[in-house]
């Protein structure tokens, strides 16, 4: 079943659900359902076939008309539907943030602290995975994306604690979990270095990106990044 498949059974149990059926049995007209749902009598028949035969709802039909009921596996698919609404609209933060931004060649000095094991050792803890030894570097490519990097810094990250060495101290450093071109997951990480401004996305991930989607400098690339609930 395809996205728009989805939705479409989505939307015809919400429409069902306001007729009631959701909590009792309820005579539907497929002429009143396509009004509801802005279709044909023809498609409005259709869905209500479908939503049969993935079992979502209960079926019959009298001389009276369809009687039709949401039974207990559509009223799952409708719960998720409230979670996901009532998550969304209470949470204090925005889910993710869609940045984008332009490949460049950096300093080179990611792999240096990347690979400090007191950092490594926090990051397959917290994060989930062995970051590749090396970061992609990303210079924004608008005002927007600087001014949505810029409002990150006010929500809830993974923390990787610092620490000190008999040479130097090594300093927290804030981690969001990302999805880099909406195929790889990573995390964009601030603070390992003071010389970038936000102007500039540092993404660290279990492969070595350029290699895995095929990028060189000058490509653009767009990185979903997950706010910690």
């Amino acid at each position: 079943m395809t996205d728009a498949q989805k939705w479409r059974q989505i939307f015809t149990l919400l429409k069902l659900a306001e007729m009631g059926a959701h909590k009792r049995t309820a005579k539907v007209s497929t002429e009143y359902l396509a009004e509801k749902l802005g279709t044909s009598q023809q498609t409005a028949s259709r869905y209500l076939i479908e939503l049969e035969r993935e079992g979502w709802i209960e079926r019959s039909i009298t001389h009276d008309g369809c009687l039709v009921r949401i039974d207990a596996a559509g009223t799952v698919e409708l719960q998720k539907i409230y979670n996901s609404l009532k998550f969304l609209m209470e949470t204090a933060y925005p889910p993710s943030v869609t940045l984008e931004g332009i490949v460049f060649t950096g300093l080179g000095e990611g792999a240096y602290y990347i690979g400090k094991d007191r950092y490594r050792k926090q990051f397959i803890e917290k994060l989930g995975f062995e970051p590749y030894s090396g970061t992609l570097n990303l210079r924004l490519s608008s005002d927007y994306d600087i001014k949505a990097r810029s409002e990150l810094e006010a929500y809830p990250a993974v923390e990787i604690e610092g620490f000190r060495n008999e040479d130097r101290t090594f300093g927290i450093v804030k981690c969001y979990p990302a999805l880099v071109n909406n195929k790889v997951k990573g995390a964009l990480i601030t603070a390992l270095r003071s010389h970038y401004d936000v102007s500039v996305l540092e993404i660290i991930a279990p492969v070595c990106l350029r290699k895995q989607l095929n990028l060189k400098d000058g490509n653009k690339v767009k990185v979903e990044v997950l706010i910690v609930p």
